[in-house]
């Protein structure tokens, strides 16, 4: 089974691919001094998790407001109450 970058799944992964970013901002002159997170301010740049949150939001986004020829229906519970706020909450189910 193969795993993708972009989205591993086991946490190990996500160090392994964590690190190859935290070494490589390393790498550039000048940035040695810095610790990790202010080399990512430098290169605005985001951790993995990050940016898997951020694209996963996108594609809900999409999906939600039909840029695809998905039925969100199909994957999302829409709530179409009468509440404050936008009309797109998603319904949570009590368990």
């Amino acid at each position: 089974m193969t795993n993708s970058i972009h989205s591993p799944y086991y946490k190990k992964d996500t160090k392994l691919t964590e690190g190859v970013q935290r070494r490589a901002t390393k790498l550039v002159t000048g940035m040695q001094e810095l610790n990790y997170n202010d080399r990512l301010k430098q290169f605005s740049l985001r951790r993995l998790e990050g940016r898997r949150m951020r694209s996963d939001l996108i594609e809900i986004f999409k999906i939600v407001n039909r840029k695809y020829d998905i039925n969100p229906e199909l994957l999302f519970q829409l709530d179409e109450g009468d509440r404050r706020g936008h009309y797109q909450n998603f319904v949570q189910e009590k368990f």
